[in-house]
């Protein structure tokens, strides 16, 4: 985690389109941007700047956002890094399956912004305070 004053957000997504969209809209609100297009770029970048929070896409190659997530999860060093899922893949399957790998959050697609960037600030307070 990082003690600077703009929290660290690492998007996930394989659609360059929405990583590009995310990375934009979390900078202009202040957020410090780092982007991943799969689920093992995801690891490694999350190993290497330890962000305050992720947001997953689930459906990635290689390791899907939830295999990432239950990976983070089981890892002492991120237990307090928030985890929001991002997904069009449903929105029962995603209530029901992101609790269970380890998720604070989950948003499904299409969304509006102001809807994920409430869920970021809101994981980023409980996570902080928990």
């Amino acid at each position: 985690m990082t003690d600077a004053t703009n929290p660290v957000i690492l998007v996930a997504d394989d659609d360059p389109e929405i990583l590009s969209l995310l990375s934009i809209r979390l900078k202009k609100a202040g957020f410090e941007v780092v982007e991943a297009s799969d689920g093992e770029e995801t690891l490694a970048k999350v190993r290497e700047h330890y962000p305050d929070l992720v947001v997953l896409d689930v459906m990635m190659p290689g390791k899907n956002g939830w295999e990432v997530a239950k990976e983070l999860r089981a890892d002492d060093r991120f237990k307090k890094m928030g985890i929001v899922m991002l997904t069009a893949i449903g929105e029962k399957i995603n209530e029901m399956t992101s609790p269970l790998y380890g998720a604070d959050e989950f948003i499904d697609k299409p969304f509006e912004f102001a809807d994920l960037e409430n869920k970021i600030r809101a994981t980023l307070e409980k996570r902080k305070s928990g």
